[in-house]
């Protein structure tokens, strides 16, 4: 895009396109340069928005924590519908598409990142930890209605899905899992605690 070409929603189209290359190429490929020719701008473009390239990567981060917010109030609301464990296969499958994990893979990487990442998340890895309140907020609103057991220990039961399901997940070449290797994770973790 040549210089002086308006560029609608720029913030959107710069993570869009650091999206793509972190997807094609993996984070070791996701430099200024790269997001500012995959979104087809000048590099100055992307420094005028962002103090730097780490300041513009903590925002896409956080960005994508906004949507698993979203996902966790969509969850949340999901309480006390369908089963459980179908529920729980659903969100880890929407959790961890291959952004959300290229995004851990990411914040794994960069060391800078994850240092500036810890203004918001103090402790645990970002993504993950946000993932994991998501699960133990709805475990929670299940244990309340009656449909996991009283004692279920959600803080205990909600990083467990978390770390099982990454794990499924973490292969970002190969294919996703099937939801059946999903479901069986889930109903491996709860069924002692399904009331």
């Amino acid at each position: 895009m040549p210089t002086g070409v308006a560029i609608r929603a720029v913030r959107e189209h710069l993570f869009d396109a650091a999206e793509r290359v972190l997807l094609r190429d993996g984070p070791s490929a996701l430099t200024s340069r790269a997001v500012t020719t995959e979104a087809g701008c000048a590099k100055g473009v992307l420094h005028r928005h962002f103090a730097d390239f780490d300041a513009f990567l903590a925002e896409l981060v956080l960005d994508r924590i906004d949507r698993i917010d979203r996902q966790a109030a969509a969850l949340r609301d999901s309480a006390g519908t369908g089963t459980v464990a179908d529920n729980l296969t659903d969100a880890l499958t929407a959790l961890f598409g291959p952004v959300a994990v290229a995004i851990v893979g990411l914040v794994t990487f960069r060391d800078d990142l994850r240092a500036r990442l810890r203004q918001t998340t103090p402790t645990g890895l970002p993504v993950l930890t946000e993932a994991t309140a998501m699960i133990a907020s709805y475990l929670t609103a299940e244990r309340e209605l009656g449909r996991i057991a009283a004692d279920a220990d959600v803080d205990a039961l909600a990083p467990t899905l978390i770390g099982a399901g990454h794990l499924l997940f973490a292969d970002r070449k190969g294919a996703p899992p099937e939801a059946g290797a999903v479901r069986k994770v889930v109903t491996t973790v709860i069924p002692a605690w399904t009331a």
